[in-house]
């Protein structure tokens, strides 16, 4: 079976897990100041702070950016549901919005609108490795006061018009779980240039405490431990490699699917990571099905919009048409860095002969 996605740990990685353990210091250590500096550098930001997740992460980022309970925060319906449980969690009201048919990223029109409706902040999320399209959001923030908190947990090194994701907004967020880009294993980060949202995070992930002991607001364990940290200065240096053989992967896709599927779309000026390979197919379940009697791994991302999903029974009446039916239509297919030439040309060579179009 050809796996939607694989994680590369070499023994680099071993090796650094196991310095670590020789050391004795396991949590929020040296190891993980080192990866904060090194992440930072890589983004374009001054500052960098480690958490244990992504969504511990996005979580970081609302409080240290004055989110509070009952403000209004406008993002996607298209994600992961860490998007919404991040907003929830800080005691904030998503305001759900439409998505842009080709990108599948926010669309700026309806965050527009929802801003003149009010709101704190926006939460963007890069989706697939492309960032959203940054320009108008942004105007619109200022236009309206709103913090910008960039959910770029697919988008490690991906950039807008030679701006990195992660510096594009007030605070941005990336996930090291095992499917993204690079991993270390478990954990999260979030970027800012903004002294005082680092200094508020920092906090916010240590228990509320900026002189141990002394808890001066409420803050939670959200502390990366130095054996990921380790491995994320390793996966780090190989990250400009692993996304190369992804964007060379998907060019050749570009290149050799059949236009029958609806392949990716990339904006100009962007540069796209590709942490998933998404086509459009009109009936999903077949083609699925004949996916797997080939042996080749997919996955769906995702197959229920943010506004009806069960947790969010309140906006189960929402109508978002686009997200609804890509929601309906979207499948990724391998493109990690893993792949051979011959597993790519299976690939191309099965989606081709499919006869369900």
């Amino acid at each position: 079976m050809l796996t939607i996605s694989k994680p590369i740990i070499g023994e680099e990685e071993k090796e650094a897990v196991a310095r670590v353990l020789d050391s004795g210091s396991l949590a929020q250590g040296a190891e993980v100041e080192r990866f904060e500096s090194a992440w930072a550098a890589y983004t374009g930001t001054a500052f960098a702070v480690a958490a244990n997740s992504g969504t511990a992460g996005l979580h970081m980022a609302l409080a240290a950016l004055g989110v509070q309970a009952g403000d209004r925060v406008i993002t996607t319906t298209f994600s992961f549901v860490a998007t919404a449980s991040a907003i929830l969690m800080q005691g904030a009201v998503p305001v759900f919005c439409d998505i842009d048919p080709v990108t599948y990223n926010i669309d700026p029109l309806q965050v527009e609108a929802a801003a003149a409706a009010g709101a704190r902040a926006v939460m963007v999320v890069h989706l697939y490795g492309q960032t959203c399209d940054m320009d108008p959001i942004l105007d619109i923030a200022r236009r309206h006061n709103l913090a910008v908190i960039e959910d770029a947990c697919q988008a490690h090194g991906a950039a807008y018009h030679g701006r990195p994701a992660g510096s594009l907004g007030h605070a941005g967020v990336f996930s090291f779980y095992p499917t993204k880009n690079m991993t270390t294993g478990e954990g999260g980060i979030m970027t800012t240039s903004d002294p005082d949202v680092a200094a508020r995070a920092r906090v916010f992930r240590n228990h509320g405490q900026a002189v141990r002991y002394h808890h001066g607001s409420l803050g939670y364990n959200y502390r990366m431990t130095d054996m990921a940290a380790a491995i994320g200065l390793v996966q780090l240096k190989r990250l400009p490699d692993f996304n190369g053989r992804r964007a060379a992967n998907a060019a050749y896709f570009q290149q050799n699917l059949t236009d029958r599927a609806v392949k990716p779309f990339v904006m100009d000026g962007a540069s796209h990571v590709f942490h998933q390979y998404t086509i459009r197919v009109r009936d999903r379940e077949r083609f699925t099905g004949y996916l797997g009697e080939k042996g080749i791994g997919y996955g769906v991302h995702y197959p229920v919009p943010l506004h009806r999903q069960p947790l969010l029974a309140a906006y189960n009446g929402l109508r978002l048409p686009v997200a609804e039916q890509a929601a309906q239509e979207v499948v990724s297919i391998p493109v990690h860095p893993s792949l051979s030439a011959e597993d790519l040309a299976y690939i191309a060579g099965a989606v081709n002969s499919y006869e369900g179009w």
